[in-house]
C-alpha cells in the first residue's frame, strides 16, 4: 500500500568518477547525471514517491576547481531551462532550496521562472538543493530565534517547515550525509548503493522504496506486541 506523502531524498554522487572511469571529462559525467535525474523524476510517481529532494550542488562544492563550478552552474541552468516545460506537462512542481545570493543572476532568473511556471503542479514535488548546507540552514534558523526558548515545533517554523525524509539514498558507494537535510533525516531510513549516479535507474529507485516498505519504523518506541485474543467460550 502506498504511504501518503512519501519523501525520498537522493545524494546524486559519482558523476565525476563515472566519467573518469570511462576516460571522459568530468563534465560528461555531470551531463549524464542530469539525464539520470530526468529518468528518476519521470519514474518517481509510479514508485509511490510524492516528494523527491535531490542534492545538486552543496555549499562546499564552491571549493571545486573554478572551471568545474562554472560547468556545473551552466548545466544547472540548462536543466532548468529544458526540464521546466517537461515538468509542467507531467504535473511536477519544481522548487529550489539553498542560497541564491551567490548564484549567477541568469541562474536565479531560471529558478524563479521554473518555480512560478510549475507552482500549481501536484503530481510530484521535485526539490533541488543548490548551494545548500544543512548546517548553515540550522545556524540561520537559530540566529533568527534570538533569545527565544525554542521547542522543536517552533524551531521547525524558523527552519522553514522542513519536510521529514522517509528514505535517503546515496549513490556512488560513499556512506555519509555530507551536510544534506540533517534535521529532516533524523529518522530517515538510509539506503547506500555502489552504483554511480549516471547509472541509477528507475528500477533502483523502486527497489529502495520496496526495501523501505519492509523496514519497521519505531521512532524511538518499542514494537507493539500482537494483540492476544482470549477465546473464553472454549473454557
Amino acid at each position: 500500500m502506498k504511504q501518503s506523502n512519501l519523501h525520498v531524498a537522493i545524494i546524486m554522487d559519482g558523476n565525476g568518477r563515472w566519467a573518469t572511469a570511462r576516460g571522459l571529462p568530468r563534465a560528461a559525467g555531470h551531463q549524464s547525471g542530469a539525464e539520470a535525474l530526468r529518468r528518476i523524476v519521470e519514474a518517481a510517481p509510479a514508485c509511490g514517491v510524492d516528494i523527491l529532494t535531490v542534492y545538486a550542488f552543496s555549499s562546499d562544492n564552491w571549493k571545486r576547481p573554478p572551471l568545474e563550478v562554472e560547468t556545473l552552474m551552466a548545466l544547472l541552468g540548462w536543466y532548468l531551462e529544458n526540464e521546466t516545460p517537461r515538468c509542467l506537462a507531467n504535473g511536477v512542481r519544481m522548487t529550489i532550496i539553498g542560497r541564491r545570493d551567490r548564484l549567477p543572476d541568469s541562474l536565479v532568473a531560471l529558478i524563479e521562472a521554473a518555480e512560478q511556471t510549475t507552482g500549481a503542479c501536484s503530481r510530484l514535488n521535485l526539490r533541488i538543493a543548490i548551494d545548500y548546507s544543512a548546517r548553515d540552514a540550522i545556524l540561520s534558523a537559530s540566529s533568527r530565534a534570538g533569545g527565544e526558548q525554542l521547542t522543536r515545533e517552533r524551531f521547525e517554523e524558523l527552519l522553514g517547515e522542513p519536510m521529514p525524509v522517509d528514505v535517503l539514498i546515496r549513490t556512488g558507494g560513499e556512506q555519509r550525509l555530507s551536510d544534506f537535510l540533517l534535521w529532516e533525516c533524523a529518522y530517515a531510513e538510509l539506503v547506500f548503493t555502489d552504483r554511480m549516479w549516471p547509472d541509477f535507474e528507475p528500477a533502483d529507485l523502486a527497489r529502495a522504496v520496496r526495501e523501505f516498505s519492509h523496514r519497521e519504523r519505531r521512532f524511538g518506541a518499542v514494537p507493539q506486541p500482537p494483540e492476544v485474543v482470549h477465546d473464553h467460550w472454549l473454557r
